[in-house]
């Protein structure tokens, strides 16, 4: 008997500088990031630059994670951006490095360190929110 390992899934919102969001579903968000910011995932997210991941969160299911995703899709913009500010105050892209080659990616507390120092410096205006 060999071990199996366990699968993820992940619900996930993208935005940009002027908070539009985007809710999706993908069973690997680093690839998928990467297309968002790389503009390679064509639609909605190229069109309006919807770049920065805001907010995910992980299931061993995809009937949950496809649950969350159409769950919150049917929230309101308010209770969207709730749920953002609860694990993302800053509205920090928590996937900076993730467009980064392999070779120049660096420690993940260090990105998190200067992400947080650019969303001081450029943190969404309020005005700029989108339906």
């Amino acid at each position: 008997m060999g071990w199996k390992l366990m699968k993820h899934y992940y619900a996930y919102i993208m935005s940009n500088k002027s908070r539009t969001l985007y809710v999706g579903v993908t069973d690997d968000l680093e690839n998928r990031v990467t297309q968002h910011k790389r503009g390679t995932f064509h639609g909605f997210t190229t069109k309006y630059h919807v770049t920065w991941l805001v907010w995910y969160e992980v299931f061993t299911d995809i009937r949950e994670a496809i649950a969350a995703e159409k769950r919150i899709k049917g929230w309101t913009r308010a209770k969207k951006i709730e749920l953002i500010e609860k694990m993302n105050p800053l509205w920090v892209d928590l996937a900076v490095c993730t467009a980064e080659p392999a070779e120049q990616k660096r420690p993940r507390n260090v990105i998190l360190s200067e992400a947080k120092d650019l969303a001081i410096s450029e943190r969404p205006d309020p005005s700029l929110r989108s339906g």
